[in-house]
């Protein structure tokens, strides 16, 4: 397998392990903090590079496509002893949508992410090519100078820098038309932060998808992934959820 995977397992880990799903223009190394407090709670993790991303093997990341990278998850998954809860952050967030209605999983956590559609608007058009992060107001990879990670201090910024990749337009443009999900047969937990302004809490509310939600005080989108005040608040109330769901 050309993807590289970031395994976390504590010891007398629980039975269904948690797949993580990075964001768009990064890669594994942002759920690192993630992957401490769910091992603390028993939980086996596996953060994979999406193809092209991270320390995955270069692939032609230009003609890739929201489909090639639930295939990705679909891979990894296949190696692993369960069947996975997929765990998602921003485009991470909706092809983790995307696997759990295609693919057996126990569960699924979107972490603010990418609006699923209910229909592709087949008016705009899907464009082939690459682009890096400056497309998200990351223009510098000076960690003082992040004005989209507020709520990060500076060595969580540096994490969320050291995990920046190169993206794919046409993953990117397919989003813009429109990823349908229709249904999910597992259960769904919608994490958002209240002070996102990439993907707004409001951006949710007709959310035809079944779910629960968790809003995250003075969350900004980085925040959810990788402030630790963030992820404090919402680990324990995702533990509970996970309590739930999975020997």
């Amino acid at each position: 397998m050309d993807l590289s995977v970031r395994g976390v397992v504590p010891a007398a880990a629980r039975e269904t392990p948690i797949l993580l799903v990075h964001g768009a223009a990064s890669s594994s190394g942002t759920w690192s903090r993630w992957q401490q407090v769910l091992a603390a709670g028993g939980w086996a993790t596996y953060a994979l590079d999406l193809r092209g991303h991270g320390s995955s093997v270069p692939a032609d990341l230009a003609h890739s496509g929201m489909e090639d990278y639930v295939d990705d998850v679909a891979a990894v998954a296949a190696t692993l002893a369960a069947p996975p809860i997929v765990m998602g952050w921003s485009m991470g967030g909706l092809v983790a949508l995307r696997f759990a209605e295609r693919e057996v999983t126990a569960g699924c956590i979107a972490l603010a992410p990418s609006p699923p559609a209910r229909e592709r608007d087949a008016g705009k058009e899907v464009r082939s090519g690459v682009f890096d992060a400056a497309e998200y107001g990351i223009t510098t990879l000076d960690p003082d100078d992040q004005r989209t990670m507020p709520d990060l201090d500076r060595d969580e910024r540096l994490v969320a820098l050291q995990a920046l990749s190169l993206e794919s337009r046409r993953a990117r443009t397919e989003r813009d038309a429109g990823v349908v999900v229709s249904a999910l047969r597992v259960p769904l937990l919608l994490v958002l932060g209240e002070r996102d302004r990439q993907f707004r809490p409001e951006r949710y509310d007709g959310l035809w998808l079944e779910h629960e939600r968790i809003l995250v005080p003075d969350s900004s989108h980085w925040g959810l992934i990788l402030s630790a005040a963030a992820v404090d608040y919402t680990a324990p109330h995702v533990l509970q959820w996970l309590a739930g769901r999975a020997p």
